[in-house]
């Protein structure tokens, strides 16, 4: 990380300096992993103020994360810091995150150029325009809500909701529930869907159960097809008590009819194609004169004349005064199956945040969903739409922004408010935004609201390490950037500071099988003997014992544990590391690659580097709920998991060790060309024992021989 920022183009290679001293109205700076981006990015700031004599008020700077701001602050006190007090802090390991961020604010009141400046994260950013100008288009005393309780001091915590979006949708859907329909069919989802599973298993026999009974009631008993349960459901929805498969034995033998209902004195056979014949069942109910009705599969095509023979059937056999009812709640109903409810929230909240992402209409999707060719799709949209629909009236009636309200009601703000979308476009003359990569389609928006011909755009990224697609980020802006921004330029930063050239060489031919992206011939300005390490364990104990030896070499060679990182694709590929080194007292940083997006460090470990299910690449093609709203596409998902591999190989300044497992090798793999690695693993014993042959007669000897007892010749050992 460089600490002196102050205004030397001479510090800048030729790319950088172009970036800085550029007079085009639109320009994406395309930087390569290590290639000093945010550095070009601050330079530039510096440059314009320094240099052009630009009011800081004139300038905003846009980050993705809080950390990013605060970094890109600290960079620019830095730079005006003499005395070189504030690096020491700023580098100080002991000194607490509290500690610097009132340090911070107290360095930045100090210079009042960097005072002048605006610097916020997208949602920042808008909050203010929301809290200044915001009342003709929201309640500007509004709250944020947040998916969790906020713990870090910023602006945006000041103002927060006193409940999650979770606990405002699960608030919403048992209110929803005192409606007796609905909360049946809510019951009836969760116990097909997410509990049974049953749209797996339907089309896997392995699911079977060893009955046959695998759909589940609203009563909890096990039927076993789709139309008994229906039955069932009906009896339930009913009040009407019944048995299922009641053992009878009438006079010749014993048999279980499908139901029978006590009240009606009433048993009834469900026929489908997979029945047996009901001709012998038939002739005991006329012996035992007890009462006997068929239903037939081809009525459950149409629910609503199920329902009405049903009625027929059953009510009309009830004696007159059966009135018995059951009262139906949602913690009744729901008891041992909270879990379960929560993931259909959750589910809820998830096509929430797509829609808002999106800025698709809410009955556009619901419609779109009936036209599903699902079942489960379609009752998906039924139960969820409604609360959506409630979600967005309930924090609007509370004066409540999510996130991506921030953004879209400033959007809508400037779109409506010529008056205040002019205030905004005459303030700021240039605009800077750092990872330009991860933005989204509300974002895109809301910068396109604040430009005017004269206005300087400057994006600064890198499409190569665009790896948020699955929180909506959009990779075509920041490749296709001159169509979205018309007279756009692009400079290229093409050499990496970072890495040495093995790790860069591998890099850049892994990327390569990427379709989607811009072209750059990224080089390293650093040279080292070492090459990169792949080692392919026989089994995880193997893996984990490699890497344990390679930390201890690396920290006995004076390496220190902060620039040790391990990196995976997954959480819990880490845990089996993670006990061994805290058994053993070695303590070493583990990230998942989405969270080490800007960090580097002189040794690298990626672990889980197999193929299949839970390696990487790890391509999830989400549930087909979530397609309703944006379709999936399996090659720019691969895409997206190869620059998640490219952004993990970037993360390594010096040594990168590549574990897998030998048989299951990750296809990244076989994209880095020998040239740039040493490929070892542990050797297998040899399966067949060492045999001695004679060399003249060929006959089997004994280790001991010395002559072959056969014909007479001296042995020579020889392996077959």
């Amino acid at each position: 990380m460089e600490a002196n920022l102050k205004i030397d183009l001479s510090a800048l290679n030729d790319q950088q300096k172009g970036a800085v001293i550029s007079e085009d109205k639109r320009l994406l700076v395309l930087a390569g992993a290590g290639s000093g981006k945010t550095k070009t990015l601050l330079q530039k700031l510096i440059y314009l103020i320094e240099e052009k004599g630009v009011s800081p008020s004139s300038i905003l700077a846009i980050t993705f994360t809080k950390n990013a701001t605060n970094e890109m602050i600290d960079r620019l006190i830095i730079s005006a810091d003499e005395s070189g007090e504030y690096e020491k802090q700023f580098f100080d390991k002991r000194k607490s995150f509290a500690d610097k961020d009132r340090e911070r604010y107290y360095q930045q009141k100090k210079y009042t150029w960097i005072e002048g400046l605006t610097v916020k994260t997208f949602h920042s950013f808008c909050y203010s325009v929301l809290r200044n100008y915001g009342v003709n288009e929201f309640d500007n005393k509004f709250k944020i809500i947040d998916d969790t309780k906020r713990e870090e001091e910023d602006e945006l915590s000041k103002n927060v909701a006193p409940e999650t979006v979770f606990e405002v949708f699960h608030k919403l859907l048992i209110e929803e529930c005192e409606d007796m329909e609905y909360l049946l069919n809510l019951k009836r989802y969760i116990l097909d869907y997410i509990i049974d599973k049953i749209h797996l298993k339907q089309n896997d026999p392995k699911f079977l159960s060893k009955d046959g009974k695998y759909f589940t009631t609203l009563d909890g008993t096990n039927v076993r097809s789709k139309s008994e349960q229906f039955i069932s459901d009906w009896f339930y929805r009913h009040s009407i008590k019944y048995e299922y498969e009641p053992l009878l034995n009438i006079k010749d033998f014993s048999f279980t009819p499908d139901f029978y209902i006590p009240e009606a004195d009433l048993y009834i056979e469900h026929i489908s194609d997979k029945s047996f014949s009901m001709k012998d069942k038939e002739e005991q109910f006329q012996k035992g004169n007890l009462l006997l009705v068929k239903t037939f599969e081809a009525m459950t095509k149409d629910s609503a004349l199920f329902n009405h023979t049903l009625d027929k059937i059953v009510k009309n056999r009830l004696p007159a005064d059966y009135h018995k009812t059951i009262s139906i709640n949602f913690k009744e109903e729901f008891n041992g199956h909270h879990e379960d409810v929560k993931d259909f929230v959750q589910q809820i909240m998830r096509i929430t945040n797509m829609i808002k992402v999106e800025n698709i209409n809410v009955d556009t999707v619901l419609q779109n969903a009936r036209n599903d060719q699902h079942e489960r799709v379609r009752n998906f949209y039924e139960l969820a739409i409604p609360i959506v629909k409630k979600y967005i009236h309930y924090c609007t009636n509370k004066s409540y922004l999510d996130f991506n309200d921030l953004i879209s009601r400033s959007t809508s703000l400037f779109q409506n408010h010529s008056d205040i979308a002019n205030k905004y476009k005459s303030k700021y003359q240039y605009i800077l935004v750092d990872e330009f990569q991860d933005v989204n389609n509300l974002q895109v928006e809301l910068i396109k609201l604040l430009l005017t011909d004269d206005t300087q755009l400057f994006c600064v990224g890198d499409d190569w390490q665009s790896i948020y697609g699955f929180r909506g980020s959009n990779v075509s802006y920041i490749v296709e950037f001159e169509n979205h921004f018309a007279n756009a330029k692009t400079i290229k930063l093409n050499l990496n500071y970072r890495s040495t050239q093995n790790i860069v060489g591998a890099s850049n031919e892994v990327i390569k099988h990427n379709k989607f992206k811009v072209d750059k011939d990224v080089q390293a300005s650093k040279k080292s003997e070492h090459k990169i390490v792949v080692f392919a364990g026989n089994t995880e104990d193997e893996n984990i014992q490699f890497c344990f030896d390679k930390v201890r070499e690396v920290l006995k060679d004076g390496i220190s544990n902060d620039e040790i990182l391990f990196l995976y694709r997954r959480s819990k590929m880490f845990i089996p590391y993670f006990y061994r080194f805290k058994k053993e007292i070695v303590r070493i940083q583990g990230k998942t690659i989405h969270a080490s997006k800007g960090l580097e460090a002189k040794v690298v470990f990626i672990i889980g580097l197999t193929e299949g299910n839970g390696g990487f690449p790890d391509i999830w093609l989400e549930d087909r709920i979530f397609q309703v709203i944006k379709k999936a596409n399996h090659d720019l998902l691969m895409e997206e998991e190869r620059r998640m591999f490219y952004v993990a190989i970037t993360r390594a300044k010096d040594k990168l060790f590549l574990i897998t497992k030998k048989g299951n090798e990750s296809s990244f793999l076989k994209e880095i060309p020998e040239a740039f690695t040493v490929r070892t693993t542990n050797t297998i014993k040899q399966v067949v024992d060492k045999v001695i042959l004679c060399d003249s007669c060929y006959s089997q000897l004994e280790k001991l021989h010395k002559f072959c007892p056969y014909c007479g010749q001296q042995v020579t050992e020889q392996l077959k």
